[in-house]
């Protein structure tokens, strides 16, 4: 693997556990990898975009849900709509970390608020969402907030016989309208929290209800099993609520978000997987040292 691999990774231990594992999964030997079970699987919210100050999906889901709110003042008075009109901190820095439970409340909202939505509309939505918001803090659209690096590793990966995978707690529809030209990813790669739907009247709609639980701790395996048949070789992520995720896989990758000048650095919600990182030896990455460009 020559310099030009990973060329926005400076050279350190990191760029270099990565380097190897591939090279030993895909060379005849003890940690060789089968074709068939090179399954890399990656969190999005903030291990392949920026997830301060709120996880996008939420700026695209509180812009529809304020104007619910105009719509019929009584959606006040219940979550989380009562959380967006009172401004209340403590609730979105649960969505922040993604505290289950807040991102429960959130996805049921969510769900609810799209029912009967045909796929179509649905994507037209998110579109119009990715073309005209931008980011508060760096003025450009979220889908310019995805780290080149992540970009670069997906490449390698793929070019190894990996097939890459994106698992999220945040909405498996509302990413795959992005997929494919953001990440360069088929959208049936996609795993995450997610609608079910129904046939009715001739064409299919969006359900109130979830198909299986939330995409988060326990439910990241789990998911990926049930869409994959196979646990990861390969798992990347940031928070707590990638761990399980992490300990499925052969090979643990980890974000440290320690960049305060090009993106932010915080450790809220990231502090067991740290800790499990250093007891189980994952590969931690630090934005500020390991990544010479972020986007």
């Amino acid at each position: 693997m020559t310099e030009q691999v990973l060329p926005s990774w400076n050279q350190g231990p990191a760029r270099q556990a990565i380097l190897d594992h591939v090279r030993a999964a895909t060379t005849p030997g003890a940690a060789f990898v089968e074709p068939a079970d090179r399954i890399a699987t990656f969190d999005n919210d903030g291990t392949l975009w920026v997830e301060q100050p709120l996880p996008p999906q939420f700026d695209f889901v509180f812009r529809a849900w304020g104007k619910e709110v105009k719509a019929d003042p009584s959606l006040a008075e219940r979550q989380p709509y009562k959380a967006l009109v009172e401004r209340d901190q403590g609730f979105f820095e649960g969505v922040a970390t993604q505290e289950p439970e807040v991102v429960a409340t959130l996805l049921e909202a969510f769900a609810r608020s799209w029912a009967g939505t045909p796929p179509a509309e649905f994507d037209a939505q998110v579109r119009e969402w990715t073309r005209t918001v931008r980011d508060p803090r760096f003025g450009v659209p979220y889908v310019e907030l995805v780290y080149r690096p992540m970009l670069e590793l997906f490449d390698l990966l793929r070019a190894h016989g990996f097939r890459v995978f994106v698992c999220s707690g945040g909405g498996r529809d509302f990413m795959r309208v992005f997929a494919e030209d953001t990440w360069g990813i088929p959208k049936e790669n996609v795993i995450g929290t997610a609608a079910a739907y129904t046939w009715t009247g001739g064409r299919i709609v969006r359900s109130p209800e979830f198909l299986g639980g939330l995409d988060l701790g326990p439910g990241k395996p789990e998911h990926i099993f049930a869409h994959t048949g196979r646990l990861p070789a390969f798992a990347g992520g940031n928070a707590d609520v990638d761990i399980e995720m992490l300990r499925s896989a052969a090979f643990a990758l980890l974000v440290r978000h320690d960049d305060e000048r090009r993106e932010y650095a915080y450790t809220k919600g990231a502090e067991a997987s740290l800790a499990a990182a250093e007891e189980l030896g994952w590969t931690v990455l630090s934005m500020k040292s390991d990544w010479a460009t972020l986007f």
